[in-house]
């Protein structure tokens, strides 16, 4: 059965421990935790850190679980979503060497689940990125494999402004894509973090992708997403995304959440599905952010 929790991003302001409380007082079961590394943000809902891996020895980290399974929060993955395929080769050095952290981490602590960006340069054809990928991440999921922890892979295009475009920062976006990449890289370690809103913005069918790559769904975010028809007709489906479209919390967008939910249950998925929260009409402060998880909470509850 599928394990009902929250995506921590959204609690930048909280320590660790006040973001399962929190979470446990509201009723989630599980959590999504964000472990960037400390420093300044390269986006929004991005350098967030929730447990700081780089400065955490075992016990540490064992303390982070064991914190958590006493308030009834099962921490379902370590999160950390930068571009390890960056033409800029220390930033996606940078990236790289984290994630090698973020797998000793969760195996350390017997989470097992890391989620995060495959990546792009956005400069480059998709065929060559798929020769980068290879070099790149085939060394990254055989240690992962080794240390049996899973690696799931978000579905975001990361093609949303101007400087992400003309390729987008992730290429893991879309089921050929992802065809490919499971091609290369064969392994039960590697999969997916699933969020539907990305297809939608796509306008491709947000359903299929569940029963098409069912064994290869780890993990799912929740966020839903409306489009502005009268905007996309002003600008067009090639202009910044962000110009036509706004991510929404789950219920208040146009993602059919008792559709998406029959279909995980149909693939008897047992990971977590977890809310992320990125609507900007929820932001104006701490109270304002917790009434946008705890209707999130809600809404979702009549499907899981």
């Amino acid at each position: 059965m599928m394990t009902f929790g929250l995506h921590s991003a959204i609690l930048q302001d909280l320590t660790f421990e006040e973001v399962v409380d929190y979470s446990a007082k509201v009723g989630f079961k599980s959590l999504e935790v964000c472990c960037w590394p400390v420093g300044k943000a390269i986006r929004r809902y991005a350098g967030i850190t929730h447990i700081d891996i780089n400065n955490a020895d075992e016990e540490k980290l064992l303390y982070y679980k064991k914190y958590a399974e006493d308030k009834g929060i099962k921490i379902a993955t370590l999160g950390y979503y930068p571009n390890p395929l960056d033409p800029d080769k220390e930033a996606s050095d940078v990236a790289v060497k984290h994630i090698y952290k973020l797998i000793d981490a969760s195996a350390a602590m017997g989470v097992n689940m890391i989620t995060t960006f495959i990546g792009r340069d956005k400069n480059k054809t998709i065929e060559e990125n798929y020769d980068i990928f290879e070099e790149v991440w085939t060394p990254i999921i055989k240690y992962a494999e080794e240390k049996k922890v899973k690696v799931a892979i978000e579905n975001c295009p990361m093609l949303y402004t101007v400087n992400e475009w003309p390729g987008g920062n992730n290429m893991a976006c879309n089921p050929h894509n992802w065809r490919e990449m499971f091609k290369r890289i064969p392994s039960d370690y590697f999969g997916l973090c699933y969020d539907p809103s990305h297809p939608y913005l796509q306008r491709a069918d947000f359903i299929k992708p569940v029963y098409d790559f069912a064994d290869k769904i780890f993990h799912v975010h929740f966020k839903d997403i409306k489009i502005y028809p009268d905007k996309l007709y002003e600008y067009g489906a090639f202009a910044y995304p962000t110009l036509w479209h706004s991510p929404k919390i789950p219920g208040m967008g146009d993602i059919d959440f008792g559709a998406l939910i029959s279909a995980l249950n149909d693939i008897h998925f047992e990971g977590s599905g977890v809310i992320e929260v990125e609507d900007k009409a929820f932001e104006s402060n701490l109270d304002d952010i917790k009434k946008s998880v705890e209707q999130s909470y809600r809404y979702l509850r009549q499907f899981i």
